[in-house]
């Protein structure tokens, strides 16, 4: 019969093989060939030695989508373990006396993928625990530790201002993202705003009239009319409809290389700080020792904020710490170089990825559906297994799949979709107890209509009795 390449019997690898009736049915609906298509179901605990339920057309490489972001989450859980943390070095140079530093302060970015606007407001107030109020010199950011090129944030997709295309850096605040928030006060016939982090230097505008009384929600971020390309000013030419409520918008920045030290310039003043100097960038000096370091969460937790929520620039993060990790700086080939040889080393000559940035935004990322089946039934017997599908959306019920149509809780799937690309992939829990990996990728122009085809299939791996 011969045997592919993870010891499956060949004829289950055939594009020809039948597909479960639902699942037929749905691509039917959708209006999707079976050739665009690409999946495999197969015992978790079995090994390559497992013969699929289903194997279709499982050797074709396919653009994953975030998908790829098992792969980047299993190989840091792996490599670097659960309990890794980021650190994040402060450096004093110079005397501290009566209150003021005649110096420099140096912020070392080494890669933390959550330093948010919570723990940037932490550091600070750690900085005024060393004594300083003013700071009569300059705060240096240095952002060495990754040397990735310079990102158009428009290139993907045309839409530069969404946070999901925030390129990685070593100093990463925030995802290099704000956040307004929009509250009604109908009494003043306005909407205040609050922006989060607070950022030096620019203008934004701090409240916005309200819509006609009775107007529907409906798209109120097309009826604020937003101006946000300026990277100094942030204004609203539109009203805000007080039947919303309470909104939030989260925005990438216009200038992303200038917005961390608008952000660390903008937490020092609000809490109370003075600076004589700028906020630049640099590096520090060789022999200067720390005089504190803040402390990412675990890897654990930053892999559940990865996958459970499709996070991008965390996903870039972690890929880069692999290089970082291993060669002292981090570059997106040191990072697929060493994502190659630790699957060569852990999963075999399955199909290998093609990584590309290690989040799945990208039209060259490629993948299997029998090597990603593979990791995946390697990943359920290594000792993070529990931490990695503790990280994946549980259908029905959470993160990416919580609107998902299959029964809720039976299953833990990743989820990617892009233009032409919808893809999931994880572990089901069957009605027989066992459990079954999951990959399924549909890449075809009319992909956004395969939704009910996924949900199918991962209803008909649900049931084996």
């Amino acid at each position: 019969m011969g045997c592919s390449a993870l010891g499956w019997p060949a004829v289950h690898a055939q594009t020809g093989a039948p597909l479960p009736p639902e699942v037929e049915a749905a691509l039917a609906r959708a209006k999707l060939p079976r050739d665009a298509l690409s999946a495999v179901v197969v015992d978790a605990q079995g090994g390559g030695k497992a013969v699929p339920r289903l194997a279709h057309r499982a050797s074709v490489p396919m653009n994953p989508a975030s998908v790829m972001k098992l792969v980047t989450t299993y190989a840091a859980l792996d490599q670097l373990g659960p309990a890794y943390v980021w650190n994040t070095p402060v450096y004093l140079q110079g005397t501290v006396q009566d209150g003021s530093l005649r110096g420099t302060v140096y912020l070392q970015g080494l890669g933390d993928p959550k330093l948010v606007m919570e723990r940037l407001w932490l550091l600070m107030r750690r900085l005024q625990g060393q004594g300083i109020q003013v700071i009569v010199g300059d705060i240096v950011l240095d952002r060495t530790a990754f040397d990735v090129p310079d990102h158009d944030p428009a290139r993907f997709d045309g839409e530069p201002l969404r946070p999901y295309n925030a390129a990685p850096d070593a100093l990463l605040l925030n995802y290099k993202s704000s956040v307004m928030t929009f509250v009604p006060d109908a009494t003043a016939g306005l909407a205040r705003i609050q922006y989060d982090p607070p950022l030096a230097g620019v203008q934004r505008q701090a409240t916005v009239a309200l819509a006609a009384p009775g107007t529907d929600c409906g798209d109120w971020r097309a009826a604020l009319r937003a101006e946000l390309a300026d990277p100094a000013k942030v204004s609203f030419q539109g009203v805000y409809p007080a039947a919303c409520g309470e909104r939030t918008w989260p925005v990438a920045a216009a200038d992303p290389r200038g917005f961390a030290a608008r952000a660390v310039e903008g937490m020092w003043r609000e809490l109370g700080g003075k600076l004589t100097g700028s906020v630049r960038e640099g590096k520090v000096p060789a022999g200067l020792k720390p005089a504190f370091t803040a402390v990412s969460p675990t890897l654990a937790e930053v892999v559940r904020d990865v996958n459970k929520y499709s996070n991008n620039v965390m996903a870039q993060q972690l890929f880069l710490t692999l290089a970082l990790q291993k060669n002292g700086v981090g570059t997106f080939d040191g990072a697929r170089e060493a994502l190659r040889q630790w699957w060569m080393a852990r999963v075999g000559d399955a199909d290998p990825p093609q990584a590309d940035n290690g989040a799945g935004l990208s039209r060259e990322a490629r993948l299997t559906a029998q090597g990603l089946a593979r990791m995946l039934q390697v990943a359920w017997a290594s000792p993070v297994m529990p931490e990695l599908v503790a990280s994946l959306p549980i259908s029905g019920v959470d993160g990416t799949l919580r609107r998902s149509q299959s029964r809720a809780g039976m299953a833990h799937l990743k989820t990617g979709s892009l233009r032409d690309v919808m893809a999931v992939a994880g572990y089901v829990h069957a009605a027989s107890g066992r459990r079954y990996v999951l990959v399924a990728m549909v890449n075809h122009p009319n992909a956004g209509a395969a939704r009910p085809v996924l949900d199918a299939l991962t209803d008909w791996a649900a049931r084996d009795q």
